[in-house]
């Protein structure tokens, strides 16, 4: 097959599937109950390391949304975007900041800003909107919630090696990477309503694992592990869930693939991930996001070769 015919064949699935995931077209969207309808999924967002950008529905070409910084997640509501800046400058120019875009006015507004040195970690909104979390400080030990209407900030943890938190959409639970002195590194969850941190996934010996994010009941946590493929170099990673108890572990992917920074949508019933589709895995340029349906028994490619070396997916409600 030539790259002409697999791109063709890779964007035509795009079209056909984002349609259907935002509501432009039949087939799913016609037998969604009337309380996901009210919700309209929107554009996906890909955080690129340099700044950020914008895959609106039934398009497979971005546009720039952010001109720097990285990790973007986007409100609840839809309307702004949290994103991360640690570059600075020399002259003092550039200093590592906390900022929130407006997708309606385009105004952006800085929450937080440090000194050289201090590093931020990707944002997450709590389900009203109205504060983000977010790791910090030079060893990445303390996670805070900073208010959005202010700018104000609580300790929700520290002391720990942490990273990459999901807030809950009921609002209990913050699920992170955790790195525990003693059993090393797993994913805990903090139970807001009490402040306890507790185990829910330890790895075996070797295995990576990254993205973890609450599915929209709040029942599960979804991740990206190497745990299933371990002998394989490359394209080893599965999508695996496991309940907040910490058991019930599931293999959501039947091929081994590469996968990156799982989200769903705003209405709950897809998850898109950053990967590579197996037709471009000679020459990966292309299609560089994929997405399931809620059980994971089916999917589509967003094609594009402008997402390599990308960080972080969002996936924006529509405004």
């Amino acid at each position: 097959m030539t790259a002409l015919n697999r791109r063709t064949l890779l964007r035509a699935a795009t079209l056909t599937g984002a349609a259907a995931a935002t509501g432009l077209a039949g087939g799913l969207v016609s037998a969604a109950p009337a309380s996901a309808a009210e919700v309209v999924n929107g554009p996906w967002l890909v955080s690129v390391g340099w700044g950020v950008l914008r895959i609106d529905p039934g398009h497979t070409t971005p546009r720039s949304l952010l001109p720097d910084g990285d990790h973007a997640k986007t409100s609840p509501d839809g309307r702004y975007v949290a994103w991360v800046n640690n570059a600075w400058s020399g002259d003092g120019t550039l200093l590592p900041y906390v900022a929130v875009h407006d997708r309606v006015t385009g105004a952006k507004r800085t929450l937080l800003a440090d000194p050289p040195g201090v590093l931020y970690g990707a944002p997450t909104w709590s389900p009203d909107g109205r504060e983000i979390a977010l790791v910090t400080g030079k060893d990445r030990d303390t996670l805070i919630a900073v208010d959005v209407a202010t700018g104000g900030t609580r300790v929700l943890a520290q002391g720990h090696g942490m990273g990459s938190p999901d807030w809950s959409r009921d609002g209990s639970m913050i699920v992170m990477h955790w790195l525990s002195r003693s059993e090393g590194l797993q994913l805990r969850v903090l139970e807001l309503a009490t402040g306890t941190v507790r185990r829910l996934y330890a790895p075996l010996a070797g295995e990576r694992f990254s993205g973890p994010v609450f599915t929209p009941d709040s029942q599960r946590v979804v991740f990206c592990t190497t745990r299933w493929y371990p002998d394989r170099d490359t394209y080893n990673q599965s999508l695996g869930s496991v309940r907040i108890g910490g058991d019930g572990l599931k293999k959501l992917t039947d091929e081994p693939q590469f996968y990156l920074s799982p989200v769903f949508s705003p209405d709950g019933r897809y998850c898109a991930a950053l990967s590579i589709p197996p037709a471009n895995q000679e020459y990966p340029d292309g299609g560089n996001i994929t997405v399931f349906t809620r059980g994971f028994d089916a999917q589509w490619w967003i094609a594009g070769d402008e997402y390599d070396d990308s960080t972080r997916l969002d996936w924006a409600r529509a405004i």
